[in-house]
C-alpha cells in the first residue's frame, strides 16, 4: 500500500513538481495550497509524511509545524521543510520548530526523494 504524503505549497509549479515526483516514486501525494487548511487535511488523510514550504501566506510553515506538533493525533508525523531560506541559522530555526528534515530550493531531485524515503 502506497504511503501518503501531504504536500503544503502555495506555488503551483512547485506543488505540481513535488506531487508528480512523489507519485512517480510510488507515493500518494495529497496537495494543499494553503497552510490554514493543512492540519484539517492531515487529520483527514493521516499522512505518513508532511512536506511543507516555510514561506506560506496566512500561516507560515513554522506556524504550521507548531500546529502539527501540538496536535495529539499528528504530533509524531515526520515533517520535511522545503524552503528558499538557505542560511545555517534558517535550518536551525526550522529544525528547532520541529521539522525532521530540511531541503533547500531549488531542490535536487535525488536528495528530495532520499529524504522522503528516509522519513516516510
Amino acid at each position: 500500500m502506497a504511503k501518503t504524503v501531504l504536500v503544503v505549497e502555495d506555488n503551483e509549479l512547485n506543488l505540481k513538481l513535488f506531487c508528480d515526483l512523489l507519485r512517480a516514486h510510488g507515493y500518494t501525494a495529497e496537495p494543499v495550497r494553503d497552510g490554514r487548511e493543512a492540519v484539517a487535511r492531515a487529520k483527514e488523510v493521516s499522512p505518513d509524511l508532511v512536506i511543507t514550504d516555510i514561506q506560506l501566506p496566512h500561516v507560515t510553515g513554522l506556524e504550521l509545524i507548531g500546529r502539527l506538533r501540538a496536535d495529539r493525533t499528528l504530533k509524531n508525523v515526520p515533517i520535511m521543510a522545503v524552503t528558499a531560506y538557505v542560511g545555517r541559522e534558517d535550518e536551525e530555526r526550522v529544525r528547532a520548530a520541529g521539522a525532521n528534515a530540511y531541503v533547500s530550493k531549488p531542490i535536487a531531485l535525488a536528495r528530495f526523494i532520499e529524504e522522503v524515503k528516509a522519513l516516510a
